[in-house]
């Protein structure tokens, strides 16, 4: 791997870790991606993103016809924005429950980790695409409006890089 694409996918966890909350899309059985937002269970990305559910959720269904996944995040305020393609799998093994448990499921699970309709979806991340404006919204917005005014497209107001994750 070489230093550009090592930055990327640095880049990638970077944001995916500072966001923790992430739209996950499944495709229904209507054939179109039903989004939802999830909260990422654990804080270090790896190729993998993990989030807990309810067994009996339409999104399990989903994944079980149809295992393509679509995960973004986004902070405008920040103007930093991934997008994710992957595969998704669900499991109830208890260990992968307790090794994903996170102290705000308790919300969503209040019979605690051991609730029987607890599962985990396994995302294994493909490749991604990130956007990342660090110059902050003064300078964008600045950028915008001399498109505006120019009548040409904004210039480089920050990174954006595709990196390959599978």
């Amino acid at each position: 791997m070489d230093q550009h694409e090592e930055h990327a996918r640095t880049k990638v966890m970077e944001i995916c870790k500072e966001l923790g909350i992430a739209m996950l899309s499944t495709r229904g059985p209507d054939g179109k991606f039903h989004s939802r937002p999830m909260a990422v269970s654990d804080a270090e990305f790896r190729g993998k993103l993990y989030f807990l559910t309810d067994v009996r959720s339409g999104k399990t269904h989903d994944l079980e016809t149809d295992p393509e996944t679509i995960v973004t995040f986004s902070d405008a305020k920040a103007q930093k924005y991934v997008a994710m393609r992957g595969r998704g799998t669900i499991t109830t093994d208890k260990t992968a429950v307790r090794d994903h448990w996170t102290p705000a499921a308790k919300a969503w699970f209040p019979k605690g980790v051991d609730d029987p309709d607890i599962a985990v979806i396994t995302v294994d991340i493909e490749d991604a695409e990130y956007w990342d404006a660090p110059s902050g919204k003064i300078v964008v917005l600045y950028a915008y409006a001399k498109a505006v005014v120019t009548g040409h497209k904004p210039g480089n107001v920050g990174e954006h890089e595709r990196v390959s994750l599978g």
